[in-house]
């Protein structure tokens, strides 16, 4: 049983009323100095920028600055040592040296090469088929006096392979292929170990092009041209590369390393059942189960996304226009439908068809509210994201690589990476499934410059099943898995050399 309040003695009520509302005031006096000071709003610098004009170089410093200031700067130890006064000069427009005094090279921060270093060295502790790779051909140098001209996204994983190629006697001047991958601490590590690199996160387009000329364009350094394309490309260029030489205006050979079965059942499938799921997480904390998402395009990619958000309890949807991708979908439990048909319910757009113009201004203005929309696949071509740099949509920026466009009814869309490649703009992707595509590419490079004169002709080629096989091989201690060997009567009943190829060039894996 509860005692009765206590009751204040007659007479005396009134005094302890008085006292009880001085001690509050003192007590809460700070509040109001608190709601005396205006309110301040975050503002993001790029939101001024006007998206319909080209960037220049004050609008270059802007965008970087915006997007470098984030604490999802580069996702690794080395973000939380970032100088934030650094992002008020453009990497172009700083004088920079490494330690050797060389200033060949064009970064965010030279001074964060330590942090760097240790990504790098992170990295080589999972890509041990890589580094093995290079101990095994070091000494043979088979890369000397080669001059390789680079574009890639330049991680930590990829650093490795740059290393590599320099260790095997390769001279490398790279730059990134996306503007928002680069991580900032790993150019600056390749920038002092003496590497020629321009790339920096949060590149604006002339940044973009201006890097890849100060690549190109060197005095004194010029690529051989027998060696010239050394560099091996990925989906967004292959493209280009067979319509090139179908029309006869390939002037050099060139490896298709994108359609080698170690780069497209491990980088494009396996990479992207993981990094889809990654890249997602971090940028909207979004659940899964039970969202409807739609997919377009079932090929690798397509096929790592769906199983990684089906497995997460998802409702997926997938658009395709090949009848076999199709029907692979139907068999793997998918129902196939148009993008008009489910545009107006589902909850988050994901792109992998390597295509342009996928999903249209008429797709997002059908969209729901707070649905999200990102791309897997081609460059910045899969989303109509142009068609939304129009004055009565507003851009806000929420968070690093997360842009809500937002509609005058009031209609967000939450928009990842402008339209680019959200594993490697929002996020990583894991280490060993790079060292499998890092030593296919170095494999392709020196079998292209040591290839004898006459090989390879003004054509794109395939890489050779024999050297698919080897870089698996590479892999397998990994995991402590021992292969079954032939008989010699076993070869002879297959047709088979006991030491592989195993399989034709036509085989589908």
């Amino acid at each position: 049983m509860s005692m009765p309040d206590a009751m204040p003695l007659p007479g005396v009520g009134e005094e302890l009323k008085q006292a009880k509302e001085i001690e509050d005031a003192e007590k809460y006096s700070f509040m109001a100095t608190v709601t005396k000071a205006p309110k301040k709003q975050i503002q993001f610098a790029d939101d001024m920028q006007e998206f319909t004009k080209f960037p220049t170089k004050t609008g270059r410093r802007s965008l970087s600055r915006s997007i470098s200031q984030s604490s999802t700067d580069s996702y690794s130890s080395a973000a939380s040592y970032t100088d934030s006064s650094d992002d008020e000069v453009s990497p172009r427009e700083k004088q920079q040296t490494n330690s050797k005094g060389s200033s060949n090279f064009c970064v965010k921060n030279i001074k964060q090469a330590e942090f760097g270093r240790r990504e790098i060295e992170i990295a080589e502790q999972d890509m041990s088929a890589l580094i093995s790779l290079r101990k095994r051909a070091q000494g043979e140098k088979p890369l000397a006096g080669a001059k390789i001209v680079g574009c890639t996204h330049i991680t930590a994983q990829t650093a490795v392979l740059i290393e590599t190629l320099c260790a095997l006697g390769a001279q490398c001047r790279w730059s990134a292929c996306n503007i928002y991958s680069t991580q900032n601490e790993v150019a600056a590590a390749l920038a002092e170990a003496g590497v020629a690199v321009f790339a920096w996160k949060g590149e604006s387009e002339d940044d973009f092009w201006w890097c890849i000329d100060r690549c190109v364009n060197m005095d004194g350094w010029q690529a051989n041209m027998l060696t010239w394309f050394l560099f091996v490309f990925v989906t967004s260029s292959l493209f280009r590369l067979y319509q090139l030489s179908k029309a006869g205006k390939l002037c050099v050979p060139a490896m298709n390393v994108n359609d080698s079965v170690t780069k497209q059942k491990f980088d494009n499938l396996y990479c992207c059942r993981e990094s889809i799921l990654d890249g997602l997480k971090r940028t909207t904390d979004v659940m899964f189960g039970g969202k409807q998402v739609v997919v377009c395009g079932y090929g690798e990619v397509g096929k790592g996304c769906c199983a990684a958000l089906k497995a997460l309890g998802a409702i997926v949807y997938i658009t395709e226009i090949d009848p076999i991708c199709a029907l692979q979908a139907c068999m793997d439990g998918f129902r196939v439908v148009k993008l008009n048909e489910v545009i107006r319910q589902v909850d988050v757009v994901i792109t992998c068809t390597g295509n342009k113009n996928v999903v249209t201004r008429e797709h997002l203005d059908r969209m729901k509210n707070s649905c999200i929309v990102c791309n897997m696949g081609h460059s910045n071509t899969e989303i109509d994201v142009t068609s939304l740099r129009t004055p009565e949509l507003t851009w806000e920026r929420v968070r690093s690589q997360v842009d809500h466009v937002i509609w005058p009814d009031g209609k967000r869309v939450v928009l990842l990476a402008e339209g680019r490649l959200l594993n490697l703009s929002c996020s990583t992707v894991p280490t060993f499934v790079l060292s499998i595509t890092a030593t296919t590419q170095a494999l392709a490079l020196i079998e292209l410059y040591n290839a004898p004169e006459g090989r390879y002709k003004q054509d794109v080629y395939l890489l050779p099943k024999k050297m698919d096989e080897y870089v698996a091989s590479l892999h397998l201690p990994s995991f402590d898995a021992h292969l079954t060997e032939l008989t010699d009567d076993q070869a002879k009943y297959l047709g088979l050399n006991k030491n592989g190829p195993f399989k034709p060039n036509y085989y589908r894996y």
